[in-house]
């Protein structure tokens, strides 16, 4: 019998958009249309976060029950969901061997908590070096900045990387309160930026690298995680 493939995500623990008092987490739906795309499949999808336990949902990312993404919907009538963001794990008793894959979605938290993250970042560049999947989306590529390849080098640096625009920044009026702009940092790094128009789902897969653009983009880069790790598993 095949093992079920086992997939890890990490949120933000970080609430408040700087020194602004403007709440912020995770945006819910890139980690439910994931989340459920994941479960459907078949895959066991642990919840870890930065500080551990309840992650931090960015108040703009739930509406009035009925007016929500499908995911969303879903996953406010689970209870089961619903318990693993609200006692999510702690990255730091974590181990990279024992997932396929490691998945960052985004919220304007990311940006703050994820690139200071030590833990995270040993996380992610053992989880490269043991040959596993690691993705991204909208500003989950936030924690990617620290994180190295099996030689020693940024691992964004000559792959292909989405990531949440300068342009979508600018749009969402939050270019002014985070830390750094997203898309200028990836550059800066030496990855291939690519982008698709604002706010319309775009997701690129380099080998065993998944990004993807914003919330839009949810669902093509989970489509592209299972892609890549069963093709993964097949290698081995």
């Amino acid at each position: 019998m095949t093992p079920a493939l086992k997939i890890l995500v990490v949120l933000t623990s970080h609430a408040m958009a700087g020194s602004a008092s403007h709440p912020t987490g995770l945006w819910l739906e890139e980690f439910t249309t994931p989340y459920y795309a994941f479960v459907d499949a078949g895959a066991e999808v642990d919840v870890a976060s930065i500080q551990g336990g309840k992650a931090p949902i960015d108040p703009g990312s739930v509406r009035p029950e009925g007016k929500n993404p499908p995911s969303v919907e879903r996953f406010l009538k689970d209870p089961v969901a619903r318990a693993k963001i609200e006692a999510s794990m702690k990255i730091e008793v974590l181990k990279a061997t024992t997932y396929d894959a490691v998945f960052l979605p985004g919220g304007h938290g990311t940006m703050w908590d994820l690139p200071q993250s030590e833990p995270l970042a040993r996380l992610l560049s053992d989880a490269w070096g043991e040959g596993k999947v690691v993705a991204a989306v909208c500003h989950g590529p936030a924690g990617l900045v620290n994180a190295k390849d099996e030689t020693g080098k940024a691992l964004v640096t000559g792959r292909r990387v989405a990531a949440f625009s300068n342009s979508e920044e600018v749009a969402a009026n939050m270019d002014k309160q985070v830390p750094f702009a997203l898309e200028s940092r990836i550059r800066d790094l030496g990855a291939r930026y690519e982008s698709g128009p604002d706010f319309k789902p775009f997701a690129v897969r380099d080998g065993r690298l998944v990004t993807g653009q914003n919330p839009a983009s949810s669902e093509r880069v989970a489509e592209l995680v299972l892609e890549a790790v069963r093709e993964t598993a097949l290698k081995r």
